[in-house]
């Protein structure tokens, strides 16, 4: 016959469970299971209830068994703001609320074992996280369709942040670009793409609480004059490769790359943002809505209609992107999706089943009935690049969508050999700024615009 009790020494903080075994003669034998590694061997006197009557010849951190087996209570490690920020992966300068420490000290025992989420929910919420209060609105920087775009201040950091708060419809909930977002965001850790701080639900709204950048690519642009250090072009357009590369490794399309959805801090880091088109890739054939991408990045497949696509719709904004950075302007400002065919036919040439294999095919293409244009020499119209710029820029610019070049393989190409091999070893949470020869240049057009604020990216829905 088994006994099972628990013989708890409060004093000492020591729980021992207690197995009687009793056997026909009623003699017993007693199993301890203990919680300390740490054993002397002294005598204590036990009460006939159980309970520890006495403890003679121990320390205040020492209790014995029955069977004269002494323990020594395991000493609680003081729980630290290093320990702290590490088990809620919190920024190193965030402010912790008076006596959370303590309380956390006290009501936590079992620091080092793991959190559950609701636990962790728990903790983070007492902290101030998920709460409207913890963060002040100063400035509204844009409204859109869904959502308004607030410059903030976090009283746990006390840095600036970018607050987008989404209008709730009862009947309809969180629009569906919001809740891509979020999903995405969440499981995207990476030095150039936007961090998304925090979530705050209401009943009325839901705030997404980004990191603050000082402006966008377009707005950067227009403080140069449109006239940007050829130096900084490359600078910025290895970070976008770099950002991209991380997503397109985990499947996530951007689709919807665009100047203004590049946020740039003052150090010259940049971010990707808003990802309210974006879809995860879980199936390489998945159809979707071809309504997607900003006209003028918008790849020629998808103008005409084509709904399936891989990464690779992405690259072909980035090669707009590129020449838009060294040349000053656009590069196809078209008005409506005919006028935007036109402009790349014109300069690539009108396709054909060598250079796009079942075009002829295509009933959008067929119904347009461009002319036959020949492609023109690109030197003629980007005249700032270099030869291998000129290539890279035309490796992103294919009709066919397979043939465009990869964000991971682009960085790889020769363009990119000034910037030094270390830039492809960095670890992919830590900026190419960290490198001491990675500085950006004056840029020849530079003027200060003192009135431009950023975050108008965020509001993009």
């Amino acid at each position: 016959m088994f006994i099972l009790s628990r013989v708890s020494f409060a004093r000492q903080n020591v729980e021992i469970e207690q197995v009687q075994l009793l056997n026909s003669n009623s003699s017993s034998l007693f199993l301890l299971f203990l919680s300390s590694k740490d054993i002397v061997h002294e005598n204590l006197k036990m009460g006939s209830d159980g309970e520890s009557d006495q403890a003679s010849g121990t320390s205040s951190d020492e209790v014995q068994s029955p069977t004269g087996v002494c323990l020594r209570n395991r000493v609680q490690r003081r729980i630290s703001m290093e320990d702290l920020n590490k088990r809620l992966s919190l920024p190193a300068d965030i402010r912790i609320p008076d006596g959370y420490l303590e309380k956390l000290q006290l009501s936590s025992p079992t620091f080092d074992q793991p959190l559950s989420r609701l636990s962790r929910r728990a903790s983070l919420s007492e902290i101030g996280f998920g709460k409207l209060e913890t963060y002040i609105k100063l400035d509204k920087l844009g409204e859109g369709t869904y959502a308004t775009v607030f410059k903030g201040r976090s009283k746990l950091t006390d840095n600036l942040v970018a607050l987008k708060e989404i209008r709730l419809e009862h009947e309809e909930g969180a629009p569906c670009t919001a809740i891509r977002e979020v999903s995405l965001l969440k499981d995207l850790k990476h030095a150039n793409i936007v961090t998304l701080h925090d979530i705050v639900h209401t009943d009325k709204s839901l705030t997404l609480v980004f990191e603050y950048l000082d402006k966008d690519l377009k707005q950067y642009m227009d403080d140069c004059g449109n006239i940007m250090s050829m130096h900084n072009v490359k600078i910025f357009l290895f970070q976008i490769l770099r950002g991209l590369a991380y997503c397109h490794k985990r499947k996530v399309l951007h689709r919807d790359l665009k100047p203004q959805n590049l946020l740039i801090n003052e150090r010259g880091e940049l971010k990707l943002a808003d990802f309210g088109l974006a879809r995860a890739k879980s199936v390489p054939t998945k159809t979707y809505s071809n309504e997607v991408v900003t006209l003028w990045y918008r790849p020629p497949d998808v103008l005409l209609g084509s709904s399936e696509y891989s990464t690779q719709i992405d690259m072909w904004g980035v090669g707009c992107i590129f020449y838009e950075m060294a040349a000053g302007r656009p590069l196809f400002p078209g008005s409506t999706v005919e006028d935007e065919l036109h402009l790349i036919f014109r300069l690539l040439g009108t396709p054909s089943e060598d250079s796009w294999p079942g075009i002829s095919g295509v009933d959008e293409f067929k119904s347009y009935n461009f002319p036959k244009y020949k492609p023109q020499p690109f030197i003629n119209h980007a005249p700032r690049l270099d030869t291998e710029g000129i290539e890279l820029v035309l490796s992103f610019l294919k009709y066919e969508s397979k043939r465009r070049i990869s964000a991971d393989e682009a960085m790889k190409q020769a363009y990119f050999k000034s910037l030094g091999a270390r830039v492809h070893t960095l670890h992919e949470s830590v900026s190419i700024f960290t490198l001491k020869d990675i500085q950006l240049q004056r840029d020849p057009g530079y003027r200060n615009s003192s009135n431009l604020e950023s975050g108008f990216v965020y509001m993009m829905m």
